[in-house]
């Protein structure tokens, strides 16, 4: 059973790797516990020792063991062992448990509680796992990161009660974000980008699941409505590098689509962008939304997971794959926005994605799962 006492035992935090948005995730659920007597202990199966991973942690302590990716596939006996080790060492409590690789460590490796999270779609689908899930039902819960991860998670496991899976969103340190983003000026600057123009940016893996495909088709439809010499900016690496650079080329608008790469701590240059676009057509959630609200930005994205969820009231949403429609959200995104918007934005992160309104929905979780 949950605990709901805060004061009793530590909280074991058991992560995948730390490679973006997962050293956030692992940050905002350490945070959790702050202010309460109980201590937090990451562990990372993936991934080399960082001083800068420990410190963004915000953990207690962080323990990295290092296994590769491949490491940890099948049985991941060896993460078992060195998990049990380090329970072994320690009053736990709880255990937290990122993605269904962490979740399967954590059930076999200790007795404790478990919270699984689940940070995308399909983490069930095969049946294994939903066999593997039904046997631990007993000191499991999972949380989805949002209503549509959660409703998917409810679709694979409908013999569980609604209340042992639920939403908790992601979260973001507005305060933080605002003060590491570059100005204007220095974030163009440095991605290469001109001073004056109008730019309309995405942030994403180039990848078939974020549709920069229909993105670039959108903005050579609004083109022509577009202030002069605006330029998309594509932020991110993957295997549709060369294939996305081709259509542009078709289209005849390459020599105003900027293909980026992939850029260290890219949040920070947000405000290079006049406006953000993020043309997912399968999106769990969408962190990089929250990042560009906290930089003040218009946003707009596809109408589908947990988008819808991020942007509702605040932003512009287009039908998947529609890139007529996504052109008519850029043409309108180049208006000058509402006076109120930032403080809407702002208002948005505050009242939905902060660490304060996930704590408090986290330890009604804690206290109804009981």
């Amino acid at each position: 059973m949950l605990e709901t006492a805060r004061s009793q035992g530590d909280i074991l935090q058991l992560c995948h790797g730390y490679s973006a948005p997962f050293l956030d995730c692992a940050r905002q659920y350490a945070r959790l516990f702050r202010g309460t007597p109980r201590k937090v202990v990451t562990v990372y199966l993936t991934g080399a020792p960082d001083e800068r991973v420990t410190r963004e942690s915000a953990s207690d302590a962080v323990v990295f063991l290092d296994y590769t990716s491949a490491a940890i596939r099948g049985l991941k006996l060896a993460a078992i062992r060195d998990v049990r080790r380090i329970v072994a060492g320690r009053d736990f409590s709880l255990c937290i448990a990122h993605r269904f690789k962490s979740v399967h460590v954590a059930l076999l490796a200790t007795d404790l509680p478990v919270i699984g999270v689940h940070h995308a779609f399909g983490d069930y689908q095969r049946l294994s796992r939903r066999l593997f899930a039904n046997i631990f039902r007993a000191r499991l819960r999972l949380l989805g990161v949002s209503d549509a991860v959660r409703d998917d998670l409810r679709a694979a496991l409908p013999a569980w009660t609604a209340g042992r899976i639920t939403t908790l969103y992601n979260r973001i340190d507005r305060a933080g974000t605002e003060a590491a983003l570059f100005s204007r000026t220095a974030a163009r600057a440095a991605l290469g980008l001109p001073p004056d123009t109008w730019i309309v940016g995405n942030v994403g893996r180039l990848h078939p699941d974020k549709d920069q495909s229909t993105l670039i088709r959108a903005f050579a439809l609004a083109l022509p409505q577009l202030p002069p010499g605006s330029l998309l900016a594509i932020m991110g690496s993957g295997r549709l590098e060369k294939t996305l650079k081709t259509l542009a080329a078709e289209l005849g608008i390459r020599d105003v689509v900027r293909f980026l790469g992939q850029v260290a701590e890219g949040r920070r240059y947000f405000r290079a962008f006049d406006a953000f676009a993020l043309s997912s057509d399968r999106e769990p959630f969408g962190m990089v939304l929250l990042e560009a609200l906290a930089a003040g930005l218009p946003v707009i994205c596809g109408d589908c997971g947990g988008s819808r969820e991020v942007v509702e009231g605040v932003g512009a949403l287009f039908p998947p794959g529609d890139a007529g429609a996504l052109a008519r959200c850029l043409v309108h995104a180049a208006e000058p926005p509402p006076p109120d918007y930032p403080a809407r934005a702002a208002e948005c992160l505050d009242q939905r994605f902060s660490d304060a309104a996930a704590a408090a929905r986290f330890w009604r979780f804690m206290e109804e799962s009981a």
